[in-house]
């Protein structure tokens, strides 16, 4: 019954990780198949699988603390584990052996038990009561009871704590707050400190030391709990030495793969160049298995982004289940990509969650390179209106620079002559020199892609109207302009307006004030 609720509840509610359970339902069979056996009174076989067990049990504590999951700190976890083997190990030789007072208890059993009753009590800590990891501990708890009571004295009433192990253990995979055991959360790698060193090479020490004490004052009595607790402390010593080489290896080749990243944005001159780079160093940061797509979008005008949740880093923060987002903008240099973009990474949480510090570093990188390459423009845009103002300073043509949002950078003096103004406003545009009878469609005109002709009427300072000819060539696309240039012709004349414009099959592109003075030419009979 309590594995079937395991399987039930994880296919109900569908944790991040899936395995941890699966093992806690391995166990849980492992306990009901060696009561069977023991039933039978076949006590060697009931005593393996009681053992087998307690290996299930740690490969399921060993899940919960992979890939930064609740507990963070496993580094932590695993010298108090080890420590905790080594005292009880003495406690069981030299108190509990020596008043003769054991009974039929299992030190191996109690000392599991303890060992698990201590990790699911840390688990409630780390987790903030969560109830799953309460019912975790009660059950840890009950079979602890049971392992103590039942050597003491065999009855019906001293198995109970086995059946709240079966209950509370099904109860915890079937409660919504079992996902949060396994959800994935950054992990922050403790610094290495030698007491801990001391303390877990005390615990690896003290097995071998009591067999040494034993064997020296006489028949070693306690061998099979001697070699339980030193077959424990070797796992834990060899899982923590596995940790931290496969911390250190996955920071070195964070750190290469940041280094190249950030040569490339450096050497990089445009956005796509900046894209192909950030791609690239993805890939080696993430497996191609655990990622569904990568979006670089450096402005955020083409993008569809939900602003960051209340309360969440502004570094990153999540879309659903499993797409993070790295805005691409510095604080400082907001003002250079107002509009910034974002980074976006689909794919498995877990492994988004245990890099997402190096790809909030590599966005950082990468918004950092494009706001270099939008400056340099910039700054190169800013050269070439110096130089064109400097070129035509003395020409009479009509000329205009603006930017994608119309507004002008650059205006030739012979502009500034014909409407009668000393300069523009900083933030003007070319919609508010036209006429606003006109300004619609010349606004509608600039907006569409590519080149062309229009015909509008400018407005003077002192509200009369000058007609002219605008050529306007689309050069958005082109990093030194970044926007329209438009040459004007001045086609007013003392003539009949109409006379004087080249000929057009449709009146309707004509502005507004001239068709309306042609029909006053027209009708004036």
């Amino acid at each position: 019954m309590s594995v079937g609720a395991i399987v039930v509840g994880v296919s109900r509610h569908r944790p991040a990780r899936v395995a941890p359970w699966l093992l806690l339902a391995a166990s849980v069979t492992c306990l009901a198949i060696g009561d069977v056996f023991y039933a039978f009174d076949m006590m060697p076989v009931a005593d393996a699988v009681y053992l087998s067990m307690f290996v299930f049990i740690g490969l399921t504590v060993m899940q919960f603390t992979r890939f930064g999951s609740v507990l963070t700190d496993r580094a932590r976890l695993i010298d108090l584990l080890a420590l905790g083997c080594a005292v009880l190990l003495l406690v069981w030789v030299f108190v509990i052996g020596d008043i003769g007072q054991a009974g039929d208890i299992s030190a191996a059993d109690v000392i599991g038990a303890l060992l698990l009753v201590g990790v699911t009590i840390r688990l409630i800590i780390a987790t903030w009561f969560t109830w799953s990891a309460v019912l975790l501990c009660a059950g840890a708890g009950g079979m602890l009871s049971s392992d103590i009571a039942y050597g003491l004295h065999a009855a019906w009433w001293t198995e109970a704590g086995y059946m709240v192990l079966y209950l509370a253990w099904g109860a915890a995979a079937l409660h919504p707050s079992m996902t949060r055991l396994t959800s994935p959360v950054p992990v922050r790698p403790a610094p290495w400190q030698g007491r801990w060193a001391a303390v877990l090479g005390i615990s690896v020490a003290t097995p071998p030391i009591v067999l040494l004490v034993e064997a020296v004052t006489g028949t070693v009595t306690d061998g099979v709990v001697i070699a339980v607790t030193g077959a424990l402390t070797l796992v834990l010593t060899f899982t923590r030495l596995a940790d931290s080489v496969a911390l250190s290896q996955q920071a070195l080749r964070r750190e290469r793969v940041l280094r190249e990243a950030s040569a490339a944005l450096v050497a990089a001159v445009d956005a796509p160049a900046v894209d192909h780079a950030v791609r690239g160093a993805v890939a080696q940061l993430l497996p191609a298995s655990e990622i569904t797509g990568v979006d670089f979008a450096p402005d955020d005008r083409r993008l569809t982004l939900p602003a960051a949740p209340a309360g969440t880093r502004t570094r990153s923060w999540w879309i659903g289940p499993g797409t993070l987002v790295c805005p691409l903008w510095l604080e400082p240099l907001a003002v250079a990509r107002p509009h910034g973009g974002a980074l976006l990474i689909t794919g498995r949480r877990e492994p988004l969650e245990a890099a997402r510090d190096a790809l909030e570093v590599l966005a950082g990188q990468a918004a950092l390179a494009l706001d270099r390459i939008t400056l340099v423009e910039a700054v190169g845009r800013r050269d070439s209106d110096l130089y064109l103002r400097a070129v035509v300073r003395n020409t009479a043509e009509l000329m205009l620079v603006v930017d994608e949002d119309h507004v002008i950078r650059y205006a030739s003096p012979a502009l500034h002559t014909l409407l009668g103004t000393e300069d523009f406003a900083p933030s003007a545009t070319f919609v508010d020199l036209v006429h606003p009878d006109d300004s619609a469609r010349v606004g509608r005109a600039l907006r569409e892609a590519g080149d062309g002709v229009l015909h509008c009427s400018l407005q003077r300072g002192d509200q009369t109207q000058v007609l002219v000819e605008a050529t306007y060539r689309d050069l958005r696309d082109d990093r030194l302009v970044r926007g329209y240039v438009l040459t004007l012709r001045d086609v007013t004349s003392s003539h009949d307006p109409v006379e004087q414009l080249p000929r057009v099959g449709n009146v309707d592109t004509l502005p507004a004030w001239v068709n309306r003075r042609s029909a006053q030419h027209k009708f004036r009979y």
